[in-house]
């Protein structure tokens, strides 16, 4: 496939993950007031997607607290900045095996598995524009941790979706991830216009290679959006490699610590870096009332407290 360079890119920014980067940074929100505050600050930057996980607001342990993402969603909806929000869906999978020569029962450190209504509880209770839906099982860098994503489980997940005008963004680790996604597209368990997410160098997903980036964007159908974001110090390289592929961009302190070597970068910072690679390479960012007019999303008021 030809490459043909995206003129007008919206960017993601992904606020602060479920990773164990709270200690690693100053700049890593944890209450919801700094999440919510570190979203508003990327989209003032150019961002017009904030991409929000929750964390518990004394230890920074990822959560799937729904009172934590209601406040979130309040107080971003409350202010006056105008942004597309996304919350992630992706918790509520995870298995840790016990050692390799007993690797049952499972280990109660790291694992949560729960049923499809509550992983979308929080998503039917905040009715966030868009939320993700990991489209695969996938062995982390972790030893004995894989994220857990049955073709059933992800067929009623992303039901839920679609049935409350949520638009769900398809993480994609993965070739074979998009092939499940065409199905579910196929199915019609996700409605048109599609999303989807290209996720590059998580161990033990896709490499971060442009070969693998080309091979992924390759299997993106030519009528969906997609996006694309690399980690470490490959997340800008990969802004610039997602917008000539013919894609959008995501970066933020989800995916990336660090704004130069040795210097702590905020959400604000990396999304200004990205406006500045999009913009020099003769494209144009564009922000909240155009993606939701592209995607056919719909503007929520602000949740009750």
């Amino acid at each position: 496939m030809p490459l043909e360079m995206n003129r007008e890119v919206f960017i993601t920014c992904a606020v602060t993950g479920s990773g164990g980067t709270q200690d690693k940074s100053p700049h890593v929100p944890r209450s919801p007031a700094q999440i919510a505050e570190s979203a508003i600050e990327a989209a003032r930057a150019g961002a017009a997607v904030v991409h929000c996980h929750v964390r518990d607001p004394e230890t920074g342990a990822p959560s799937r607290d729904r009172g934590l993402f209601r406040e979130v969603t309040k107080r971003i909806r409350e202010s006056e900045v105008d942004v597309v929000l996304n919350l992630t869906a992706g918790m509520g999978g995870d298995v840790v095996f016990g050692p390799t020569e007993s690797p049952l029962p499972l280990s109660d450190n790291g694992t949560d598995m729960a049923g499809a209504s509550e992983r979308v509880a929080h998503v039917a209770e905040c009715l966030p524009e868009i939320c993700t839906l990991d489209c695969g099982t996938m062995n982390f860098a972790e030893a004995d941790y894989v994220m857990t994503n049955t073709p059933g489980m992800l067929r009623a997940m992303g039901s839920m979706m679609t049935a409350l005008g949520v638009r769900p963004e398809i993480e994609a680790f993965d070739t074979g991830h998009l092939w499940l996604a065409k199905q579910l597209v196929k199915e019609g368990v996700i409605e048109a216009p599609v999303l989807v997410q290209l996720c590059m160098g998580v161990p033990w997903g896709a490499p971060d290679d442009l070969n693998t980036f080309m091979a992924m964007i390759n299997n993106v159908p030519d009528d969906w959006t997609w996006s694309a974001f690399s980690l470490g110090r490959n997340e800008m390289p990969y802004v610039a490699a997602a917008v000539l592929g013919g894609g959008n961009v995501r970066v933020g302190l989800e995916d990336n610590l660090m704004l130069d070597r040795g210097v702590f970068a905020t959400n604000a910072q990396l999304v200004d870096r990205a406006v500045g690679i999009i913009e020099r390479m003769g494209a144009k960012v564009i922000g909240p009332a155009e993606v939701r007019e592209k995607l056919k999303l719909t503007k929520r008021a602000p949740v009750a407290a």
